[in-house]
């Protein structure tokens, strides 16, 4: 596997060796051996899947304690998958590294824990996977604004669905510190 990096610490672009031939390809996503050797978790607690149209955005989701680190890729379809620095007190607090990730490129990104995550749907339809490095918290679920100016993210698509919840949460900048992680310490 080719390991990218994307200019923020720990946020890895991840070209898995994909074996193709006229039935189709094989591809291991995630073998502890491999990951661990790039300094990827080899461990994982939970693995989720969802499907999205066009134009959904879902994001910028984390957790403020027990904080999350995800394997994403996408087996069918294409998204644009972004990742922002909100822990508290690092040198790239509020920076974002994006990437697009398809059934075809069989690219991964791998966000580490203390990230904010969110993705769009560039397809007519995507399915999205992530292994997640700890359990769901939903007593530390938060989420900053998709659109907050001053982080900036460059969407390549306006959305056309947003929840409630993504739409409706703040700018960084108003997060209180003890609702970041490494902010309550």
């Amino acid at each position: 596997m080719k390991v990218l990096e994307t200019g923020l610490d720990g946020v890895i672009i991840i070209e898995p060796r994909v074996h193709g031939d006229d039935r189709g390809f094989f591809q291991e996503t995630w073998k502890s051996s491999s990951y661990r050797c790039h300094g990827l978790p080899d461990s994982f607690s939970q693995a989720n899947v969802s499907r999205s149209a066009r134009g959904v955005l879902r994001g910028l989701h984390y957790q403020y304690q027990q904080p999350q680190g995800k394997l994403v890729s996408v087996f069918e379809g294409r998204i644009f998958d972004v990742a922002v620095d909100v822990r508290w007190g690092s040198p790239s607090f509020g920076q974002w590294a994006g990437v697009e990730l398809s059934a075809e490129n069989h690219r991964q990104l791998y966000i580490p824990e203390g990230f904010a995550h969110g993705f769009i749907v560039l397809s007519n339809s995507a399915l999205f996977h992530y292994h997640c490095t700890t359990e769901y918290a939903p007593q530390f679920d938060a989420a900053i604004a998709w659109n907050d100016p001053d982080i900036n993210v460059q969407w390549p698509l306006e959305p056309v669905s947003v929840s409630a919840k993504d739409r409706d949460a703040p700018r960084l900048r108003d997060v209180v510190p003890e609702c970041l992680p490494g902010g309550g310490k």
